[in-house]
């Protein structure tokens, strides 16, 4: 008997992937991304910081009638 024969076979390497150059529109992209999640983290915060919003601001309903 071999010694590999009734074992799991060990999956092969995938080949590594070349490493492409980002040009000029691809490095804006990547940038406005950053903005836009800088200010989506900055929005939050702010969110954050004053409270729920819309939720239980008027008269409550007891469960009673």
């Amino acid at each position: 008997m071999s010694g590999r024969q009734g074992g799991k076979a060990k999956p092969l390497k995938a080949p590594k992937k070349e490493k492409k150059e980002d040009d000029d529109e691809d490095k804006a992209f990547k940038e406005r991304q950053k903005q836009e999640a800088a200010e989506r983290k900055a929005m939050a915060e702010k969110a954050k910081q004053k409270g729920p919003l819309g939720s239980g601001g008027g008269i409550k309903k007891s469960g009673k009638k």
